[in-house]
């Protein structure tokens, strides 16, 4: 760790650990507490304060998550001092749909987010919109699909109007909310890395679906608590395209099956 870095922060000890498949992360004592703490390149300087920021405002909505305390740029690295959590308590994925349902209800003013963010690696625009339809072909869809261009992936953008009569209320959302992104401590679910912006909630619960999916009970759970409208189960696509293509995106064509199958079930007819 970069000398300049600990006497900023005044770290008296460190410990390497895991916790960032991009980032180099340390459990570290500062002043006597223990941390949990970030770093890459000062490249990422604006990647963390996002992250502070939207850690914040899912603590606000009632999501448990962990306090981010201190982020920044020192010695040409890019740091996020957080709270560190103790991942080893029972899996009850009920208890996160519950929670995840009651954060849901509090409504947002517009579709978007005062600033734009990052979706892991990929910048996330977030501008106002008024319609739910029009930030989501405009904000989410046409921008991955613009760098999948750039990448050298040709693709279509989707041809359907599932979204023009499907009107949510802007529900905060974690915006990245797959498996890895949750956890539990002994106090209860915890959710982290999020990518937050107000939106549908039913993006939220479709991206759980993707890479592995939740347990059964967490979706009964959700639903009890705020069972979800009728068309879902077809709207989930377009929300889990927007995720593909970003893996695609970032990770090659590895995704493009995915992406084509997708694709194939947002067709008409």
């Amino acid at each position: 760790m970069e000398p300049e870095l600990k006497r900023l922060l005044g770290i008296s000890s460190e410990e390497r650990v895991a916790g960032g498949c991009i980032h180099d992360c340390y459990r570290v004592s500062i002043r006597g507490a223990t941390r949990f703490l970030k770093c890459n390149s000062s490249a990422y300087g604006d990647a963390f304060a996002a992250e502070a920021e939207g850690l914040a405002a899912l603590r606000a909505a009632g999501m448990r998550a962990p306090e981010p305390f201190a982020h920044g740029v020192a010695g040409g690295r890019a740091y996020l001092v957080l709270e560190p959590l103790d991942l080893k308590g029972r899996k009850d994925f009920a208890a996160l749909g519950r929670m995840l349902a009651q954060a849901h209800r509090k409504p947002g003013p517009r579709f978007g987010w005062h600033r734009d963010n990052y979706i892991g690696a990929t910048p996330q625009p977030n501008g106002w919109c008024d319609g739910w339809s029009e930030f989501w072909m405009e904000r989410r869809v046409r921008p991955q699909l613009e760098l999948a261009k750039r990448n050298g992936f040709a693709i279509d953008p989707p041809k359907t109007d599932l979204l023009e009569n499907h009107r949510p209320a802007p529900s905060l959302l974690h915006g990245d909310l797959w498996s890895g992104n949750a956890g539990f401590t002994a106090e209860g679910p915890v959710l982290f890395d999020p990518a937050v912006y107000y939106g549908d909630r039913e993006a939220d619960l479709a991206m759980t679906e993707l890479f592995g999916g939740f347990p059964r009970e967490f979706y009964r759970a959700y639903e009890e608590a705020w069972p979800l409208g009728e068309g879902y189960r077809l709207r989930k696509h377009l929300y889990n395209l927007y995720h593909l293509l970003n893996h695609l995106n970032l990770f090659g064509g590895g995704y493009l099956a995915q992406v084509t199958a997708t694709l194939r079930l947002l067709a008409p007819g």
